[in-house]
Parts: structure tokens; sequence; C-alpha cells
């Protein structure tokens, strides 16, 4: 599976033609979704909120699942602005993820998080292209080809930027492909609208993004396992 959630994937042929342009790369690997499997999981706080009316479809995926949970509730409990905390081996990252904007997408976040299946798992992808800056993240397996055993429908707007701080999902390059891998935009970002986006850093936690993809990757090449390494210890709705 890929890794921009599976968005690199595909993104990695675009990419060359988007760094000629002074775009950067699409995701050349992939933004991500499935992979093994490990059984930790937590209740899941999403049986304590009423539903919001909006209905999520969340197919299985073949690949299986790279740690085991329980799927989302099939109707998204979480509405409007959701703060969360992203604590990490780099400092604490504050974001806002909207779900009025993707509500299942964020329906599925929130439900990994509140099963800690982000919990002491490796961001393991930083790029450094012209107009593609993005460290990606999610995948328990650290590889870039896990997921949570199901897919998510994209919730895509028309035309879409990527400035920095932007939170968006990766995917395998065809539609409907998200699972858990996700990325964070720490430059403007230049990407076709494949990616659904569902949250924002505030400025200083995407600095924190950007003073460590200023080291670079551990091999020295502008797509790779961070040189500082970029640990996520928990996420947390505050």
């Amino acid at each position: 599976m890929s890794s921009l959630k599976r968005p690199f994937a595909v993104l990695a042929v675009l990419a060359s033609v988007s760094l000629l342009a002074g775009c950067g790369d699409d995701e050349s690997s992939s933004a991500v979704d499935s992979g093994s499997s490990d059984s930790s999981s937590s209740p899941s706080a999403s049986s304590e909120r009423e539903g919001t009316g909006v209905a999520c479809d969340y197919p299985e995926d073949s690949a299986g699942a790279a740690k085991e949970v329980e799927p989302p509730p099939t109707e998204a409990d979480v509405s409007g602005d959701v703060p969360i905390t992203i604590a990490t081996s780099i400092g604490d990252l504050q974001a806002t993820l909207d779900a009025a904007a993707a509500p299942c997408t964020v329906n599925s976040f929130v439900s990994l998080a509140e099963q800690a299946y982000f919990d002491s798992t490796t961001c393991h992808r930083i790029t450094s292209s012209p107009g593609f800056g993005v460290l990606q993240c999610g995948d328990p397996t650290g590889t870039g080809t896990g997921g949570p055993g199901y897919t998510i429908p994209d919730e895509l707007e028309e035309t879409k930027s990527y400035p920095a701080g932007t939170l968006a999902m990766a995917n395998t390059g065809q539609p409907d492909t998200g699972g858990s891998q996700f990325f964070i935009c720490y430059t403007d970002t230049q990407l076709p609208p494949s990616y659904t986006v569902f949250g924002t850093l505030d400025e200083a936690s995407n600095g924190l993004v950007a003073d460590a993809a200023a080291a670079g990757t551990a091999d020295g090449s502008e797509d790779g396992a961070p040189k500082t390494p970029v640990e996520i210890k928990s996420v947390t709705l505050d």
C-alpha cells in the first residue's frame, strides 16, 4: 500500500512532473493504509457521544489491520471544530480537526485516537522537495504500508490547496482508499485535489515539524525516514 496514505504512490509518478513545474512531488511513495496486525486497543469513548446524523461507510480493507481496532461508528459522532493534541517526541502538536468539512474522516481519526491506535507509532516519511514538504504518519508498522483494516471515503473539495499546517489523508492513488495514514504539510505544498483535508496545525506546532524537517532524511535524500525521529506518543481530544 502506499504512503501519503497511499497518496505518494501515484504521486510519485506525478512528482517528477510537478517538480519540473515548480510544484513539488505529489507524494511519491504514498500515504498508506494498512499492514500488519497487533492487538492493542482500548475502549472507545465514541459510545458516550450522540450521533450527528451523518452516515459513514468504512469498507473492509483486504490488506488487513496493522493494529487491531474496532471500526468507527457508522454514524459520525463528532461535529464542528475538534481540538486535539498530538503528543510527540518533538513536542506537543496542537491541531483542530474539521468535522464539518470531512465528517467521516474526522470520525475515523477520533475513533482511532480513542483506541490508542496512534500511540507509540513512528512518522515514517519526510519530504523536502521544492513545493512538497510533508511529514507522513499513522502507520503502526512504521513502513508506510499499514492501516486500520478498513478504508475511508474521500471527502474532497473541487479546488484544494495544501498550505503549511494542513492535515490531510494519504491514499493509494485510487479513490476512497484512505485509512490511518495522514500527512502534515509543514510548508505550502503542491498536490492534486486528491487528498482529504481534515484539519490544521497551529503555527507554533507547524514550526516544530518544520524544525525537525530541517534536519532532512536519515539517508540524505529528499524523501525518506526523518533524520530527527518523530514518534507519536498519544493523540487526545482537548
